[in-house]
């Protein structure tokens, strides 16, 4: 499987509601954040490329900087301008 296939999978598994950093989805997989990034810019709707933020909780600025209102419409908590990491992190259970 390629990166943009496995981080395609392992994003699709994030519930509605919840976020994890891109480092999270590296870490699953086995590249890094910045690889994660690149490939995040290129999923289309299909994906909930929008429950994927930095590791502050800061959200993605691809996609013409729509995340943080999709994650608001989920109900993901906000801290300000940032998602409560505490609070809105999805932990995959292995």
């Amino acid at each position: 499987m390629n990166t943009v296939d496995a981080v395609r999978e392992v994003v699709a598994t994030i519930p509605r509601g919840r976020v994890v950093s891109y480092g999270d989805v590296g870490n699953r997989i086995g590249v890094g954040p910045r690889q994660v990034g690149r490939v995040m810019g290129l999923l289309g709707d299909g994906v909930p490329w929008w429950r994927v933020v930095h590791a502050d909780g800061t959200p993605a600025t691809c996609h013409e900087g729509r995340a943080p209102g999709l994650l608001r419409d989920e109900g993901v908590p906000m801290a300000g301008a940032r998602v409560d990491m505490g609070r809105g992190r999805h932990r995959w259970a292995d």
